[in-house]
């Protein structure tokens, strides 16, 4: 059986292609806990710095859930069952210390876009269409989508892509702030690895705790964002990274990060 996520390292990135090209790489439960497995790997490889997600074959990043699937569950079982991984593995991709970058390469429905607003940084293939049409199946967003969507862009947009269920242009994705920018798809994994490498080059341990910082800070008022922010700048400078990021600079030479 071929392996529903494919894992590679390149370099200082981890690349995780979705490969169920056949079925569009629709989300079912096997592939989120293979999807899950990846990540963690990844995560414990101190070698990989930046994390790329993809979708397999040419039409699809992830063309959303398997409908039959879901028509086949109550729901409470749905609750307990692809519920529960779904919101479990998305968080996981959303909270991790590593930077993600997600290479959209085809249609990205439902849970594909669901998907791409747990990821840091999202380009986006010219010919790749964005949406969440579960209001035409009797549904709504169910895998973190109505949520972290309503957190992203502004509110009108939101509503009116999730009441109408309508598919969005890869160039109306940037121009909302979903996506980063588009990119020609023959280019798409290049730039993607590209921009993961440019990553790579700096500080695991800053890179870390930046994430954190950002992941908290969003979530608190203000002032106690600002104060989160002065404790976690201290904790950098405590750092052997960014004592040689400084005089790498002083001394007009490259810096060494190792994490530490």
């Amino acid at each position: 059986s071929q392996d529903l996520v494919v894992c590679e390292r390149r370099g200082a990135v981890g690349l995780l292609t979705i490969n169920r090209p056949k079925t569009l790489n629709a989300l079912n439960v096997e592939t989120l806990l293979a999807l899950e497995a990846a990540l963690t790997g990844l995560e414990q490889d101190a070698a990989v710095r930046a994390i790329v997600l993809t979708g397999a074959g040419d039409r699809a990043f992830v063309a959303g859930g398997d409908i039959a699937d879901l028509d086949s569950r109550q729901g409470l079982a749905h609750y307990q069952e692809f519920a529960e991984v779904i919101h479990r593995v998305f968080r996981r991709f959303e909270v991790s210390d590593k930077p993600t970058i997600g290479a959209i390469n085809g249609w990205a429905l439902g849970g594909g876009t669901e998907l791409l607003l747990a990821l840091d940084i999202r380009l986006v293939a010219q010919e790749a269409r964005l949406g969440l049409p579960e209001i035409t199946l009797g549904l709504f967003p169910g895998a973190g989508g109505s949520q972290r969507l309503i957190r992203q862009i502004p509110l009108c947009r939101a509503k009116e892509m999730m009441f109408c269920g309508e598919q969005i242009t890869a160039d109306e994705a940037v121009s909302l702030g979903l996506c980063n920018r588009t990119v020609p798809r023959e280019r798409l994994l290049d730039e993607a690895l590209a921009v993961a490498a440019k990553i790579a080059e700096k500080s695991p341990l800053t890179l870390k705790l930046l994430k954190r910082s950002l992941r908290d800070g969003l979530e608190m008022p203000l002032p106690s964002a600002l104060a989160h922010e002065q404790a976690m700048i201290g904790l950098v400078l405590d750092s052997a990274d960014a004592h040689e990021g400084c005089r790498a600079f002083l001394e007009k030479r490259a810096p060494q990060f190792t994490g530490r």
